[in-house]
């Protein structure tokens, strides 16, 4: 602690200790906790609280306090319990006898002040910080403290609850390294003292006939196997397990018991202990049980946390994909008749007919779906997956429900038309089918039933009764079987399908870009994108889009109303730009879709549009551009790029700025790369010449780059002003690569090197902005390569870039700047003497 502190510090606590001062902002308080962690953290000495009185007095204080208020006497417990977490300030504090009369039977949990969760919740955090030692966990134990903890398992408040539970973990794994004096080598040894009282809780708990009991020590003993405990103690978590397996064997038979939805992660989180490596035991054997005895909407959960595992028995993996597919093949079978679709099982893991109830259900068929869904589209993102899954059958069964839901199939059994009832426009299982049918892009073996599934999509794409939800999800995925389609017609020459697949699509999306929904009109645009994006070097692509009115309705929607479809419009106008009129082959003519009408409708939007969205669009398209080589040669790129910073410099919104400076940046390394010497050209002996470097300087300042640049350096967004550094920062390294930096008192004399220490001196009181130099006796000439080339080398870039990359709270934050600003708050300091950040 600094000298300033220990100097505040008292007064901070007296100010704290008095009843009469106004509650303090639960914000100061928790810094000033946290300032106490790192102080206890990096020095365990009693120094701490003897070399500063004040902390044991405002202890005291608080605790002679009739009525203290919550949010001090929270303090005080935290701020007890951060102070003990080592041994010597133990025993300091309890030889002034304060750690019994804050924690123990006498303290706040005898009183009124009890009543509040944050005073409960306080003494739990209070306890955790003091227990890193052991006389700290046996003055617990005897005091009464460990019955406390357990009573709060089942507090009415949620987080006083989840902070005892989390606190009895702690205690159990600290007591396992504290008081086991030998490494564990038989299953019937004994509990240390404090994790022997947690067991027996445990288990009383669970043989009790209260239901709450035995939720919370399923809970808690979820939390234990999640923890470290699980993974560092693989001994003690075998003999825990088989203390308890039983009764939780007797749990998943008991149909009544309500605690069974937790038994799912207590078992996931059993099966994730190494403790149970081997294939074989009892273990596995109580997992299959689950699998079999607990609902599938229970099961589901525990099936792909299983399938995750690397050590999950084969036979246990195969038998949780059976409980995940289980709803799946109940669909396939209900669509038809039995000998017409074998279905995706031969045979089921639990009652087929559990799972045909909960289909034919109203309230739960659409639940179980989602969440059925939903794992399986995390399966399927997995790389490595240790179990085959029936992808045909399964986008067979997705293309089933996805027909269900829009009315399009009637289904010939009783089953069947019951669900397909329950289905139509369900909105939520649509948007999950969907997400899956995308991630079954990826497998090769769907390809036999391709043309079937886009019957589906396209008929949701047309269909009128398409929420824009599942339109846009309708179209990610038809964008993804798109690609795929592209690629096995290339391998298997398919083309006239392909062909006529995308021309079907192409006229849907006419007709979705003139939706009278902006969501409709917005995904379309952003799918449309997406083909590009994908598909732009496939030439049969390029002919169908060419050949329809993708092109004509893309650039009427720059006009929208809705700034977030004129957004979208700009990028899919900014995408199909360079195959439609950039590329020479382009067969699009005439004043409707050509160069020149495409740059000038993008610049207008960026100089007039009154929304940021379509303007940060536009100057995203123009760096897209700029990279791909779409702006023509250098006196076509240094005019168009000095056009859009003349507009973007006065822009108000600070990302279409910074777009700005992403442009220079990428025009400026172009330009480089082309004014430059070929690397492989024979190098001469002779002082190489400096014309290329002038000529880059003049193409620079022709194109009024420094102007905006150092402009942007004092930007009132920091991100701006960042950029701007970077780029002049790598600009210098070019111009000057050896560090042969002018000297500025040499330059000083000459009219522009006077220019250039005035921008130095204004850019270090950061007023650029608003005092811009214009030409005069102090002036800058931005577009004098001379000037610039001095400016480079003469001004501190790197003291700059240091500057703006200092946080916003560099100034002051301090553990003495927060006394001062408590202090201040409570009225004891005068205003001038605090320092607030």
């Amino acid at each position: 602690m600094t000298r300033e502190c220990a100097v505040l510090l008292p007064g901070v606590c007296a100010a704290l200790a008095d009843p009469r001062q106004p509650g303090l902002d639960d914000t100061c308080l928790e810094k000033l906790l946290d300032w106490f962690r790192s102080l206890t953290w990096f020095d365990p000495t009693v120094e701490l609280v003897q070399d500063n009185p004040c902390l044991t007095e405002l202890l005291s204080s608080v605790l002679a306090l009739e009525d203290p208020s919550p949010g001090v006497l929270s303090f005080t417990l935290q701020l007890a319990g951060i102070l003990a977490s080592s041994e010597s300030r133990f025993q300091h504090l309890q030889q002034e006898k304060l750690l019994g009369r804050l924690f123990g039977p006498e303290g706040p949990r005898g009183g009124a002040a009890w009543e509040d969760a944050s005073v409960r919740s306080a003494w739990l955090k209070g306890v955790h910080s003091m227990l890193h030692h052991l006389p700290a966990l046996r003055c617990l134990c005897s005091t009464g403290g460990m019955d406390v903890i357990f009573t709060l398992q089942g507090d009415p408040s949620l987080f006083v609850a989840s902070a005892a539970s989390q606190l009895l973990v702690h205690m159990l794994t600290f007591s396992l390294e504290s008081e086991t004096s030998k490494a564990l080598s038989a299953k019937d040894c004994d509990w240390p003292g404090c994790a022997q009282m947690i067991v027996k809780h445990i288990k009383e708990s669970l043989q009790s006939s209260s239901a709450p009991h035995i939720e919370q020590s399923l809970k808690l003993l979820s939390s234990l196997f999640g923890s470290c405990f699980g993974s560092c103690y693989a001994a003690w978590t075998e003999v825990l397990w088989l203390d308890i397996a039983k009764q939780i064997e007797s749990f998943l038979l008991e149909e009544t018991v309500q605690a069974q939805p937790l038994l799912a992660t207590l078992l996931l989180n059993v099966a994730r202990s190494p403790a149970f490596c081997g294939t074989e035991g009892s273990f596995w054997a109580l997992v299959t049980s689950a699998l079999e005895h607990l609902t599938p909407v229970q099961a589901g959960p525990l099936a792909v946390g299983l399938l995750k595992l690397c050590k999950c028995p084969q036979d246990v993996r195969i038998q949780a994909l059976t409980v995940l597919l289980q709803p799946m093949d109940c669909i396939l079978r209900a669509a038809s008749q039995p000998l017409e679709c074998a279905g995706l099982l031969d045979e089921s893991v639990s009652d087929p007919a559990t799972v045909e109830s909960l289909l034919s259900s109203k309230t739960s068929c659409a639940g179980l779906l989602c969440q059925t869904l939903t794992h399986l589209e995390k399966l399927l993102s997995l790389k490595h997956l240790r179990v085959d899954l029936p992808c045909v059958s399964l986008l067979h069964s997705l293309m089933t429900i996805l027909q269900f839901c829009n009315g399009f199939l009637s289904p010939t059994s009783p089953l069947g038309s019951t669900i397909s009832r329950n289905l139509i426009n369900s909105f939520r299982v649509q948007k999950s089918a969907l997400d899956v049918l995308a991630a079954l892009s990826e497998k090769k073996e769907c390809d036999t039933l391709i043309g079937n599934l886009f019957d589906v999509l396209l008929a949701y794409l047309q269909s009128p009764n398409t929420s824009p939800t599942v339109l846009k999800k309708t179209f990610q995925a038809t964008s993804k079987w798109l690609v795929h389609l592209q690629e096995l017609s290339s391998s298997n020459s398919q083309w006239p399908q392909t062909e006529k697949i995308l021309e079907d699509v192409l006229v849907v999306l006419q007709k979705r870009l003139c939706s009278p929904c902006w969501e409709v009109r917005d995904s379309s645009l952003e799918f449309l994108t997406s083909m590009v994006k994908c598909l732009r070097d496939q030439k049969e692509f390029r002919q169908c889009l060419l050949s329809s009115e993708v092109l004509r309705l893309t650039e009427n929607l720059l006009e929208d109303p809705e700034s977030y479809v004129r957004a979208s419009a700009v990028t899919a106008v900014g995408h199909l730009a360079p195959i439609a009129c950039f590329a020479p082959e382009s067969p699009v003519t005439g004043n409707q879709y050509n160069k020149e009408s495409i740059v000038a409708k993008l610049q207008e939007i960026l100089s007039t549009d009154s929304e940021g969205f379509p303007r940060r669009a536009v100057i995203s398209i123009f760096t897209k551009w700029l990279r791909e080589g779409c702006t023509g040669q250098l006196e076509d790129t240094e005019h168009f790029v000095s056009r859009v910073i003349q507009t973007v410099k006065h822009d108000l919104d600070w990302e279409v700025r910074l777009g700005g400076l992403e442009l220079v940046e990428v025009f400026c390394s172009q330009t480089i790369c082309q004014l430059s010497q070929c690397p492989y050209a024979p190098v001469s002996s002779a002082v190489p010449s400096s014309t290329p470097q002038k000529e880059l300087l003049q193409v620079f300042c022709q194109a009024k780059l420094f102007g905006f640049l150092f402009g942007s350096l004092c930007d009132c967004d920091k991100p701006v002003g960042q950029r701007a550094c970077d780029v002049l920062v790598g600009l210098r390294g070019h111009f000057y690569p050896m560090s042969t930096l002018e000297n500025p008192q040499e330059i000083e004399d000459s009219p522009a090197g006077r220019g250039i220490a005035w921008l130095q001196r204004t850019l270090r009181q950061g007023s650029l902005a608003q005092n811009f130099p214009v030409d005069g006796d102090v002036g800058v000439d931005f577009q004098d390569p001379e000037s610039m080339m001095l400016a480079l080398g003469a001004i501190d870039l790197l003291e700059l870039h240091d500057e703006l990359n200092k946080s916003s709270d560099h100034v002051e934050e301090s553990p003495q700047s927060l006394l001062q600003d408590i202090l201040a708050a409570v009225g004891t300091i005068e205003d001038n003497e605090v320092d607030c950040y």
